[in-house]
């Protein structure tokens, strides 16, 4: 008898684990995210990684939580008592992100590339890949930065998209240590632009508050683009930085 119950219960775990590795996969391929990326995001080995996808070890919860973390997704199954406050999608965000229907929103979905100025070197500009698109599991538009050459600090979050305002907010919030971009309404190119309001990494663990430009150009689907950090002689800078220079040109946002 006693065989059977642990047995019972180590399948339901490498149910569980097969459920969670199968989602980690997805979002692995959805996202073109590599695994040592995501391990580095997740702050676990890639040997665990590599591990539990392969099923030769279970997911433990300590390393499920920081994948959920790292994803801004839950990876483990709620019980039904729990699930209310995460309602069934509807096609409509939650009243604070303002209750936009995923039709309204459905031009917003895509690949952009993403410049601000370079934290590191006033001259350059700083690049990579922001993909946004709609949650099913939690009601609203969602967001995720790629191919940064400081992975550690990639940013994911909620789309709030307001109609009093008529700006696009991209919010992240982890452990209550907020980051945020204002955009505007998208150009007829489709292009976005404003201002991010973010933390600045300084000497050991000095952390400064930084505000800068910032501008989303759209990308076709699996579309090449640069990335890191383009100084002054490198072909594409002109093109980067005229379109940063444009936040405060054309009145997309004052920087006092």
């Amino acid at each position: 008898m006693w065989g059977d119950v642990r047995g019972g219960r180590g399948n339901s775990a490498n149910a569980e684990s097969g459920a969670i590795a199968d989602q980690v996969r997805e979002e692995l391929a959805r996202r073109r995210m590599s695994r040592q990326g995501l391990a580095d995001l997740a702050k676990i080995s890639i040997s665990t990684l590599e591990k539990a996808l392969a099923g030769s070890r279970p997911f433990t919860l300590a390393t499920t939580v920081r994948l959920e973390e790292a994803l801004g997704r839950r990876l483990r199954d709620q019980p039904a008592a729990a699930r209310p406050h995460a309602a069934a999608p509807t096609g409509f965000a939650p009243p604070e992100l303002g209750s936009y229907s995923r039709p309204a929103m459905s031009w917003i979905e895509g690949e952009y590339l993403t410049l601000r100025p370079s934290f590191g070197d006033p001259a350059a500009v700083y690049a990579y890949r922001t993909v946004i698109g709609w949650s099913e599991d939690d009601s609203r538009m969602t967001f995720r930065e790629g191919e940064r050459l400081d992975a550690a600090f990639t940013q994911f979050g909620d789309v709030s998209a307001p109609h009093q305002s008529g700006h696009i907010y991209l919010v992240t919030n982890r452990h209550g240590q907020l980051r945020l971009v204002v955009l505007s309404r998208p150009t007829i190119e489709g292009a976005m632009y404003g201002v991010l309001t973010t933390l600045q990494s300084g000497r050991g663990s000095q952390l400064t508050p930084v505000s800068a430009a910032i501008a989303f150009l759209p990308l076709k689907r699996g579309e090449p683009a640069v990335s890191g950090r383009i100084g002054p002689r490198d072909a594409d800078y002109e093109r980067c930085r005229r379109h940063l220079d444009r936040v405060k040109q054309d009145g997309f946002a004052v920087l006092m």
